[in-house]
């Protein structure tokens, strides 16, 4: 078993590494995954591909890489149900997280679709379904759990290195979901505050979930944030336009009792619950899948709901609800949303105007990712 990251020597260590490591120039990708000049510049004009998992038609699943109709360019075979995809600036190399409590990432090419050798999670372990690289591509850094009590873990793998686990961070909460780079030297981290044998939750009158913000270099908690109502678990997280942490909740309580779902952080403040009536929540099922920013407006969507809500995000106001069967991941693309479904469908809308609702070939799960053309 991976030792914890506690001994102050070791911590003083890493952050000196990875501090120097963060000054370098872009790291290479995984051996064998560095693309040919030519083969990059014919790919530079297929146009934004959105990466996602889904289920296949024979009941399967995979990660996709798609353009932006949902037209699929590759598909990565995935041992089991897949959740989110982290893609490392520059676009070299991406990774599919298995959904919680997961036992596996698949890293692969997004350009060609060559997949790179599976990773299990280490003994006593298990993945959360999230990931972000460093600024600089060189480090992954995954939310983990220890599989006996759910403490969380966050993962520090060198993508320079075949993906070796170079170090773990913890002592910041039970359940982590997902983590994302607030800023180049922070990573912020949902922590959901579930302990779960399986998926069973076994603590919901105890649950301390929280928004965590991290030192990248030595894994130090730098801010924390909570919520009154501790059934709110803490799950997805998206930086916003003006680099607010949008948070994503999954309810705990009551199925007839309302929750504000989606709300905003900034560093040294309160997290701030968006608005809506609560008949308006309740469409959302207690839950949200994927959050994105666009020109001050906030998308998120809910699979369990069958719907998508957007929000002005400084006065908070919901400004639209709209069904959309299992609607799952959004990303931005060209100074628009794009919306996936697990029925197939594609959306494509501006904060203001009405949606345009494509059929796609895939069945789209919880998360997308973009890679940029």
């Amino acid at each position: 078993m991976q030792p914890m990251v506690t001994d102050l020597t070791r911590r003083a260590l890493l952050k000196k590494a990875l501090g120097t490591a963060i000054l370098l120039p872009t790291a290479g990708v995984l051996s064998g995954c560095v693309l040919a000049e030519a083969e990059e510049n014919q790919l530079a004009g297929q146009g934004d591909r959105i990466i996602g998992c889904s289920r296949t038609a024979d009941g399967h699943f995979a990660v996709v890489v798609a353009d932006t109709h949902g037209h699929p360019l590759h598909q990565i075979a995935l041992p089991e149900r897949g959740h989110g995809v982290a893609i490392q600036p520059g676009g070299g190399l991406a990774v599919a997280f298995a959904r919680r409590p997961g036992n596996y990432m698949q890293a692969f090419n997004p350009n060609t679709g060559v997949a790179l050798p599976l990773r299990h999670a280490d003994r006593g372990r298990h993945y959360y379904g999230h990931g972000t690289f460093s600024a600089d591509g060189h480090y992954l850094f995954t939310t983990e759990g220890i599989s006996a009590t759910s403490e969380g873990v966050i993962g520090v793998y060198d993508t320079t290195a075949q993906l070796r686990k170079v170090a773990e961070y913890t002592g910041f909460g039970i359940g982590p979901h997902e983590v994302v780079l607030a800023d180049a030297n922070t990573l912020a981290v949902g922590v959901g505050g579930v302990h779960t044998h399986g998926r069973e939750p076994l603590n919901l009158d105890s649950m301390q979930p929280a928004l965590v913000y991290l030192d990248i270099r030595s894994g130090e908690v730098l801010d924390k944030a909570v919520l009154a109502d501790k059934r709110l678990s803490i799950r997805h997280l998206s930086v916003t336009d003006t680099g607010e942490i949008a948070c994503g909740q999954q309810y705990r309580g009551s199925p007839e009792q309302a929750a504000p779902l989606v709300h905003l952080h900034r560093r040294g403040g309160e997290l701030q619950p968006l608005l809506a009536e609560d008949e308006e929540w309740l469409h959302f099922r207690h839950y949200i899948a994927s959050i994105a920013s666009l020109d001050g407006y906030l998308l998120a969507t809910s699979p369990r709901g069958n719907c998508y809500g957007i929000w002005h995000e400084a006065s908070g106001e919901l400004v639209d609800l709209q069904p959309l069967t299992d609607a799952s991941g959004v990303a931005v693309s060209q100074g628009q949303w794009v919306v996936g479904s697990g029925a197939g469908k594609i959306l494509t809308r501006q904060p203001q105007q009405a949606g345009q609702i494509a059929q796609s070939a895939v069945m789209w799960d919880n998360h997308w990712n973009l890679l940029p053309s």
